[in-house]
């Protein structure tokens, strides 16, 4: 174990100054676990779930979804929000149901991943599931988005991380593990 590893600090005192539809945005003094008084600003975020989605035949789904923090449409995993009382399995077979039609028939929690640690609480639970890519359904889109899906060869969702073409931290971390522990 390491020092003061997995220890929290004391939330001396709080205040919301933004609150959104996926985040709000709080201001907090915290004591810390070395005894450091601190402020900070903290990005209070949902909790996510990004897929990777195997046929038998080893391809996988891969999306393309204008994305804002770029201002363009970006290649990336299946993901989305983990709604309130919804496990990480509820909403990965929700998400990949909505966004591209498929029905998950086995999804597996792999590992949780943190996006920025020093301002944000968001956690990410990156899975792998299994769809049959014969049984496809309408998509089911949110009121605000636009999703592309396509099965492609595992091996080529490896060349487009290589390439630069996948830039998704969230997307390059599930492949990443899964490569190291699979599933």
């Amino acid at each position: 174990m390491f020092k003061n590893e997995g220890k929290t600090g004391k939330i001396v005192a709080q205040k919301q100054v933004y609150a959104g539809p996926i985040f709000q945005l709080d201001k907090q003094k915290i004591e810390t676990p070395d005894g450091l008084l601190v402020n900070r600003d903290v990005i209070v975020h949902q909790p996510a779930v990004t897929i990777l989605a195997f046929t038998s035949d080893q391809h996988v789904l891969l999306n393309t979804e204008y994305r804002v923090g770029v201002n363009a449409e970006s290649l990336s995993l299946p993901a989305g929000l983990i709604n309130a009382n919804e496990t990480a399995e509820e909403a990965a077979k929700r998400e990949l149901l909505e966004e591209t039609g498929y029905e998950a028939t086995k999804v597996q929690e792999l590992t949780i991943i943190t996006a920025s640690e020093g301002f944000s609480t968001e956690k990410v639970i990156l899975v792998v599931a299994q769809i049959n890519p014969v049984k496809k359904a309408a998509q089911h889109f949110d009121a605000d988005e636009f999703v592309n899906s396509q099965l492609i060869r595992y091996d080529h969702l490896k060349q487009l991380i290589k390439q630069g073409r996948i830039r998704s931290a969230q997307a390059i971390a599930t492949v990443g593990y899964y490569e190291m522990f699979g599933g």
